[in-house]
């Protein structure tokens, strides 16, 4: 909205000026016209994005339908992985993730919250890997730390005492949920826990929710 503003103006002020007026200035306006409308213009709908790339949703991957400069070749998996995993795509000299893509390729827009990948596979952008969530879900989707053996996250077997402690993270520090002999009990206490801070909106993400749904309310 900034842009179209100040391009009205420079409209308006272009159609008053005159041969006085030093070419400096009018270059100046020209400049910042067609920068803006280079701007605009470049903005990516989902039309521009399936003639650029087919995307497979059964694969999640992006391959090049035109070439826009000598090094692409048609048919070519578009993209590279990041370090983190991720796949990015680069339009029109401006990143984006492929996951994003994806959502607005089949759907048209892009959501103001995050996506989430469901198997944690940050490079599977298969649109049924692909959910959209809000961004405390998408954090709480991490997995469980590489040295949680209990396969529930805030969940392990205290060796001094041999019962199971429970914990959860709140405002990046651990509160202490309890020690239990039963290993159920610990987990029901991590959920609890999770009820309480009203994480009840991200149950498909929590190992503790989908064991109790499992293994005590019988998967109902």
């Amino acid at each position: 909205m900034f842009f179209i503003i100040l391009y009205n103006k420079i409209l308006k002020a272009d159609r008053n000026c005159n041969l006085t007026r030093k070419p400096i200035q009018l270059f100046s306006a020209f400049f910042l016209m067609d920068m803006i409308r280079g701007l605009i213009m470049k903005k990516l709908t989902q039309a521009r994005l399936k003639e650029l790339f087919h995307y497979n949703s059964e694969t999640g991957i992006f391959t090049r339908r035109i070439k826009t400069n000598r090094s692409i070749t048609i048919g070519s998996i578009a993209g590279y992985k990041t370090p983190i995993n991720y796949i990015q795509i680069t339009i029109n000299k401006k990143i984006y993730f492929a996951h994003r893509l994806a959502w607005f390729y089949i759907y048209g827009y892009f959501p103001e919250n995050g996506i989430d990948h469901i198997n944690k596979n940050k490079s599977d952008n298969r649109i049924k890997n692909l959910r959209v969530v809000s961004n405390q879900c998408n954090m709480r989707n991490t997995g469980n730390p590489k040295n949680n053996t209990s396969g529930i996250k805030g969940v392990c077997w205290d060796k001094r005492g041999k019962q199971w402690q429970s914990q959860i993270k709140m405002n990046q520090k651990s509160c202490f949920l309890g020690i239990y002999k039963s290993f159920i009990n610990a987990v029901c206490a991590r959920l609890a826990g999770e009820q309480s801070l009203n994480w009840s909106g991200c149950d498909s993400n929590s190992p503790a929710y989908k064991f109790v749904q499992k293994n005590i309310q019988g998967g109902k």
